[in-house]
Formats: structure tokens, C-alpha cells, sequence
């Protein structure tokens, strides 16, 4: 038995067999060859082979998520058939006297930069196409599938690292637990482990080889610890405590239907959030009274290239009737930092946390900007959305933020488009925000405060730079105080305050939260009985 240690994310117990996740990337190495009509066969049968995989993707993806977001698969074959595509490849072949495998890098390599540098977006966006289909080439004739999950059974994920683009696109009923060797507390790994309520850790000592995949092992997310091939003992031990644990979340299930509501009668809004329509189910699962969190930028990085008017539509117009009615707060566009769209051909940044992102990249893009508000507007009339925006500083942005809005409700009233009337707020995540909170106040409906980033900023210290996690503390005074400001600043405007970071869901804060009058709480879905539970057991008055 091997045992190894890490951070724990998320608590609870899986047990199952190991799959290493491998990266979608090929290494490629230049190799002379003799008979290049072999070379070429090669290719066109890998080529063969690669259509089918895709026109059965578009099979399944045409059933679970309809016929506009199944496109891309049609058009990834399309790309395969490409003249240009197929003739480089084959004169690198003939002219250089190398194998396919080479070829077809340096044939998506140069189409890809070729697609980069145009002026056109949308041709821009035809690079990460044909990067994929390049990746997919190099997969079959290595022998290797494309980056994901192959497997018939639920397993636990071990990795290096794993990236937002990644894990949105992995199939989540196949995972039992994350394990990685990189990343931090408040990684995009560790949020969607949290989203998922599975066991998670990162961090591990774990020893990335082949030869774990296959083995049984014990994720026991409660005290970091990663089990592969337990004894006996320690496999009945495990069982027990996953047992215990179960009968824990059993107990919780009694508070389904429950009010969110003290002991003295302070109504809360229990919200849950989310990063795509597959989350949904969970949400509904865990009774929660609203979605206080969409995180509208795993849309974009969940695709190829920039998600149209329509697909996002029919996205956010999904969630609003799912709901039936419940509220739907979707944030806008948060890409930067570290969620990064190639497709966005956004700049190498020092810095990328204090860079170009979330609301600087819609104010700076509007083309960009104005089709999602345009989605969402629309999706508006079919359900209670409200439209949240990110990384707000100062009043000038809000008034930047109203003209486009203004501008996207003339334009769809002229075009005959209906359209609700969402509320909008901001969300709170810098010391300036905090600061201006009062004044904010005035132009918004509402308030929900981004911990994970107001915690970065204010300590100054880079969330997902695990060398610093020693100094890295959400409970540090000044963050709460600041909590406690914005709150405040809110219900002297008249405006609710809510929390949607990763702090809503640490139930050693709940009643402190409380005492300070927030209004709403956003967590992830298999946390809403547990603080659900907290709120109900908690007399303000008393924690006064």
C-alpha cells in the first residue's frame, strides 16, 4: 500500500480505480523517412479515422445539447477535408522526406499562427479549430486518444495540473475525486471539485507514473490523504467512513423543502452556484432557492471559438426555465487571469491578475460584450435572470456598463425582440470597490462579494501561487471587515449584499455572516443543506 498526502478541498471518502489524466498535446519528433506514399497513407487513414470519432461526437452532442452546439463537430470535419490543410502535409512529407507525424505538427502549427495573426475575429477564433484537429491527428497515429476521460466506470482523476478549459469539458459523472499534484485551494479544479461535492485534493506528493492507472485507490478528502492499493484494513476503515459519511448527507436531506430562515426569523437567500447548464442538476438536487452565480465564462471555455448570440441564448434561456421562476443571477464574462481562451488572442501579461480581464475585456471589446448582453436580455423574458458584472472599481465603469445596455435594448426594441427587464448588479472584489461601495450603491440593484479575488487583492498575495498558502488567510480581519463595510454601504442605499465566493460555503463563518446582516449567500451545490442546517440553528440575536 501507497499512501500520499495533500490539501483537501473537499471532504468525504471515494473509492475506485485511478485513471491518470493525460494532456491533450502530442511531442512530435522530426523522423527521416524513405517511403513517403507509406507517410501519406498514414495520414489520410488517420484522417479517416478522425472523421468518424467526430461525426460521433456530433451524435451525442446533438442529444444532450442540441443541434447549434453540436456545429463545431461539423465544421472540425470539414477542416479535416481541407485542401490547403491536406496538400502542406503532404508537400512536407514529399519535399522534406519525414514522417506524417511531423508533418502534421508543422502543418498545424503554421496554419494555426496564419489564423492568429488575421485581422478578421472570426478567422482568428480558426486557430484553437485547428490546433484541435491537429491534436487529434497526432492522437491516432500515436496511438493515444484525445485528452479526457476513457472509461466505462466512475474513477478517481489523478494529474499534474489540470486547467479550467479542461475540466469543463470532462465528462463529471465519470469522476469520483480529483487529485493533482499542482494547483491551489482556490484553483478552478478545486471549485468545480466543490461544485461536484466529490473529494478532492491538490497539491499531492502523489507520483504521477503509468503505473497507478488501473489500481484501486482511496481518495479520503476529509484529512488529504490519497490511498493506492489499500490493505484490507484501511480499505474497511475507508468503507466505514464513506458509510458514516453518507448517512451524514442523509440527515441533511430532511432539510429539503426547509425555509432558509433563523431561529429569530432573518430570511436568507440561499443560493447555489454553477458553471454550466450540467450543473443544474445539482442545484435542483440540493433544494437551492436560486442560482447566485452563473459562471457564463466556462461557455466560452467550454468552446472553439466565440460563442454566438444564439448559442448563448439558448443557454441562459435553459437555466431561466429550469429554475421556474427561482432567481438566476448570471455573470458576465470573466475571462483572464487564469482562464484563458486562446481564441481571445489575448496578450502574454506579467501580471495577469492585475491585467486585461472580466469587465476590462468587455469594455475594451464591445463587439464581445454587446452579444452576450444581447443573449441575456433576451433570455430574460423567459425566467427571473438578473445580469451581474465583475471586477467593477469605480462609478465611471457603471456608467460605461448603462450606455451599452441601453444601446442593446434600443437595438432589440427596433428589431421587434422581446425582452425582460433583468436587475443588474456588481459584483465586489477589489479594495476599491470596497471602498467606493457607497457610492456603487447608488446605481446598482444589488451587491454579491467576490471572495476569492478581495481576499487576493487585499493581502496581496496571488491565490493560485501555492509557495504562498502559509500567508494566503480568508479569515484574515481586514477581509472581514471589508465583508462587513460593503454589507453595510448596501443597506444604507437601500440594495441587498450577497456572498457568491468561495467563503459563503465555510460554515465556520456562517453566523458571522449573519451577524453582519448579509442578505445572501451563493455556494456550491453540495453545500446548501449543510449551511442550510447552520442558518436554521443560528439566533442572531444571540450572536449579537
Amino acid at each position: 500500500m501507497d499512501k500520499y498526502t495533500g490539501k483537501s478541498v473537499f471532504g468525504g471518502v471515494a473509492i475506485g480505480k485511478i485513471l491518470l489524466y493525460e494532456k491533450g498535446e502530442h511531442q512530435v519528433k522530426r523522423v527521416k523517412i524513405s517511403d513517403t506514399d507509406a507517410q501519406k497513407k498514414r495520414y489520410y487513414d488517420a484522417v479517416k479515422t478522425a472523421t468518424e470519432e467526430l461525426a460521433k461526437l456530433h451524435d451525442k452532442a446533438l442529444k444532450e445539447v442540441g443541434e447549434t452546439n453540436a456545429a463545431i463537430f461539423e465544421i472540425h470535419q470539414m477542416m479535416l477535408e481541407d485542401d490547403d490543410y491536406k496538400e502542406s502535409v503532404e508537400h512536407i512529407i514529399e519535399s522534406q522526406m519525414v514522417n506524417a507525424e511531423y508533418a502534421i505538427a508543422q502543418t498545424g502549427d503554421n496554419f494555426s499562427q496564419m489564423f492568429s495573426d488575421m485581422d478578421d475575429e472570426y478567422m482568428r477564433g480558426r486557430a484553437a479549430d485547428v490546433k484541435d484537429i491537429t491534436e487529434r491527428l497526432l492522437g491516432i497515429l500515436c496511438g493515444k486518444s484525445k485528452a479526457g476521460i476513457d472509461t466505462d466506470e466512475p474513477v478517481i482523476m489523478v494529474a499534474e495540473d489540470l486547467a479550467p478549459s479542461e475540466t469543463v469539458q470532462m465528462d463529471k459523472s465519470k469522476i469520483l475525486s480529483f487529485v493533482t499534484v499542482k494547483g491551489s485551494v482556490n484553483s478552478h479544479t478545486a471549485i468545480l471539485a466543490r461544485n461536484m461535492g466529490i473529494p478532492a485534493l491538490i497539491g499531492s506528493d502523489i507520483v504521477i507514473d503509468d503505473g497507478i492507472n488501473g489500481k484501486l485507490g482511496i481518495v479520503d478528502g476529509t484529512n488529504g490523504v490519497v490511498y493506492i492499493d489499500p490493505d484490507d484494513a484501511t480499505l474497511a476503515a475507508m468503507r466505514d467512513a464513506q458509510q458514516k459519511d453518507n448517512e451524514k448527507k442523509e440527515l441533511l436531506l430532511q432539510l429539503k423543502g426547509k425555509d432558509d430562515v433563523t431561529l429569530d426569523g432573518k430570511k436568507v437567500k440561499l443560493y447555489s452556484n454553477i458553471g454550466n447548464i450540467k450543473d443544474l442538476a445539482n442545484v435542483i438536487k440540493n433544494d437551492a432557492a436560486g442560482i447566485g452565480l452563473f459562471r457564463s465564462e466556462f461557455i466560452y471555455l467550454e468552446a472553439d471559438t466565440f460563442p454566438t448570440e444564439e448559442e448563448q441564448f439558448n443557454i441562459y434561456r435553459t437555466v431561466a426555465e429550469s429554475m421556474a421562476g427561482k432567481p438566476v443571477i448570471i455573470r458576465t464574462l470573466d475571462i483572464g487571469a487564469d482562464k484563458q481562451c486562446d481564441y481571445f488572442g489575448l496578450d502574454k501579461e506579467d501580471n495577469p491578475a492585475l491585467g486585461l480581464r472580466a469587465i476590462r475585456i468587455c469594455l475594451t471589446r464591445p463587439e464581445i460584450f454587446k452579444t452576450q448582453l444581447r443573449a441575456l436580455y433576451r433570455a430574460s423574458a423567459y425566467g427571473n435572470i438578473s445580469i451581474m458584472y465583475p471586477m467593477i472599481i469605480s462609478e465611471q465603469e457603471i456608467d460605461r456598463i448603462k450606455v451599452i445596455e441601453n444601446e442593446v435594448k434600443s437595438e432589440l426594441s427596433k428589431q421587434g425582440i422581446e425582452f425582460g427587464n433583468p436587475e443588474t448588479g456588481i459584483m465586489i472584489e477589489t479594495p476599491a470597490a470596497v471602498i467606493m461601495s457607497r457610492q456603487l450603491a447608488k446605481k446598482v440593484d444589488f451587491f454579491s462579494i467576490g471572495t476569492n479575488d478581495l481576499t487576493q487583492y487585499t493581502l496581496a498575495i496571488d491565490r493560485q501561487n501555492t509557495k504562498l498558502d502559509e500567508f494566503y488567510d480568508s479569515h484574515h480581519p481586514a477581509v472581514l471587515e471589508m465583508i462587513r463595510m460593503v454589507v453595510e454601504n448596501a443597506h444604507a442605499e437601500g440594495i441587498w449584499a450577497g456572498i457568491c465566493g468561495e467563503l459563503g460555503s465555510d460554515i465556520t463563518l456562517t453566523k458571522d455572516f449573519l451577524k453582519m446582516g448579509v442578505d445572501e449567500l451563493s455556494v456550491s451545490a453540495g453545500k446548501v443543506l449543510t449551511v442550510r442546517k447552520v442558518i436554521r440553528e443560528t439566533r442572531i440575536s444571540q450572536e449579537r
